[in-house]
């Protein structure tokens, strides 16, 4: 598999076109770099740039356009509505195929020291990168922004970078350097100046102040546009999606007269996330992704056949792959990955029962209920669907474990230890699919109290593969603790196992 990451660099220059072209000229000269796109905002006096690549060329790419940063831009001159620290601001490596977070922490690591080497611009690691707790949070780190980290990084040590001496560059300051998720930067523009407007709607939906999940959200100043705006960073929209940020931003604004006016999507997103919003926006009855021409097109490309995914009664196409998988006369998948498929499926059933019923007009006083639930299903169903590859995964590596070298007494003791912590794995993996089971399983039951009375037999069919997959999953725990020599750590298992039947017991 080709090794790809993205960098999203943001420069403290959004004014003047002929600096962040400069910026990324620099970067796009890298071979096998690629340059998906940049976005200038005068009022934020801020640039993001986009770039994909192998770890290696995008590192690099990284650097110089860092480089180029500190000689065109002076932070000393520099004014815009958004925080900063730095001529570059900011560099987050994000994995996207081949690439795990661990090696984009290595990456933001090794690409810190050689700034420093390079331009002697001191650096803060961030996110997954942090070298210390305090420091996971980028407001953290960027409090003060630039003036006011200039006067304290040399008497206060807690100030001081990661890498580099204690004294900011003169006009280019600090950068911070790190590696996350894939982050959505969303803004929602409201039908106001008064900017204390949009601070006391970013209060209410930031996680860190009680609000939503997963959002990080700042009220910024839009002079050039007359506007007050709330800066979004959302860093899973999957666990909390685009629309419910709309939602309670346009609801809280509601409380001071005002309403959005805009919003806007700065740098690029996962098409996921719009066909989320989109479903719940228009309401779309029998949505599939499917429908979606590019979507389409790439399975076509990859091979699907032209009705997999469509309503015509050929669904046999979508299902036959993984049942011929399962068939073959090999170990994985096995019963675990079969497991989890059923709860993945009741997930799946459950989010049609909560989507058709929050169209109906007689479920209209739960509209938002339902909305609530078809998100938490959504998730549910994507937890379920990687764990079946985990599942088999973790068998996989029980094999492995056994085929381990054991000439000497050496290799014998490690070739158990590796055993053992195989088998464990093998265990925990069908154990979390037996407890999302028996939660989906009450989940379901709560939803069957406000879903459409016409679709409840959809729902009791969801239960009972709830309830089968997370027996299923039981059964592959126990015949993993049978090996297993840990006494204590069995004894744990089992009552974690108890605990489920119980409320399956009581479902």
């Amino acid at each position: 598999m080709k090794r790809l990451i993205e960098c999203v660099p943001n420069f403290s220059e959004g004014r003047d076109p002929a600096k962040v072209d400069a910026i990324v000229g620099a970067m796009s000269a890298v071979p096998g770099v690629f340059i998906l796109g940049h976005e200038m905002d005068a009022d934020h006096n801020r640039c993001v740039v986009t770039l994909a690549g192998e770890p290696d060329a995008v590192a690099e790419a990284a650097i110089l356009g860092v480089g180029k940063a500190t000689e065109l831009i002076d932070l000393t001159k520099h004014t815009g509505a958004h925080p900063r620290l730095g001529a570059t601001d900011v560099v987050p490596f994000i994995p996207i195929a081949g690439v795990t977070i661990e090696d984009c922490v290595a990456l933001a690591h090794r690409v810190g020291r050689e700034i420093w080497q390079r331009y002697r611009v001191p650096v803060y690691f961030y996110e997954a990168a942090a070298m210390r707790p305090d420091r996971a949070n980028l407001e953290k780190i960027r409090r003060g922004q630039f003036e006011g980290i200039r006067a304290e990084i040399r008497t206060k040590p807690e100030r001081a970078p990661d890498v580099g001496e204690a004294e900011l560059h003169p006009t280019a300051g600090a950068i911070v350097v790190g590696a996350r998720k894939f982050l959505i930067a969303y803004n929602i523009n409201l039908s106001t100046s008064d900017v204390e407007i949009a601070n006391k709607i970013a209060k209410a939906i930031r996680f860190s102040s009680g609000g939503l999940r997963n959002v990080k959200s700042m009220g910024v100043e839009l002079k050039a546009r007359k506007l007050a705006q709330v800066s979004i960073n959302l860093t899973d929209f999957e666990q909390t999606p685009m629309h419910r940020v709309y939602e309670m931003v346009r609801r809280e604004a509601e409380r001071y007269g005002v309403l959005p006016v805009g919003s806007e999507i700065v740098g690029l997103v996962p098409g996921k996330a719009l066909e989320m919003a989109a479903d719940y926006f228009l309401q779309l009855e029998d949505f599939s992704s499917a429908q979606i021409l590019e979507n389409r097109l790439a399975g076509a490309l990859a091979g699907v056949p032209a009705h997999a995914g469509s309503r015509d009664g050929k669904l046999a196409a979508l299902a036959r792959p993984f049942v011929t998988a399962v068939a073959e006369p090999t170990p994985t998948p096995g019963g675990g990955s079969v497991a989890a498929f059923a709860v993945a499926l009741a997930a799946g059933l459950g989010q049609m029962v909560a989507g058709l019923s929050r169209k109906k007009k007689s479920q209209a006083a739960h509209f938002e209920a339902l909305s609530t639930a078809l998100d938490e299903l959504r998730r549910t169903s994507d937890t379920l669907l990687e764990a079946i590859d985990r599942d088999a995964a973790s068998y996989d590596a029980v094999l492995a474990s056994f085929k381990l070298p054991q000439g000497d007494e050496a290799e014998r003791d490690l070739r158990k230890i590796a055993i053992e912590a195989a088998t464990r794995g093998a265990a925990e993996v069908p154990m979390k699919v037996a407890e999302a089971a028996v939660a989906l399983d009450e989940r379901l039951a709560e939803l069957e109290r406000i879903a459409a009375a016409a679709m409840r037999s959809d729902l009791r069919v969801a239960r009972l593969m709830a309830a089968a997959g997370a027996k299923g999953a039981l059964e592959n725990v126990e015949i993993n603790l049978e090996s297993l020599t840990d006494a204590a750590y069995v004894q744990t298992m089992r009552a974690r196992s108890n605990s489920v039947q119980a409320r399956l017991a009581h479902a």
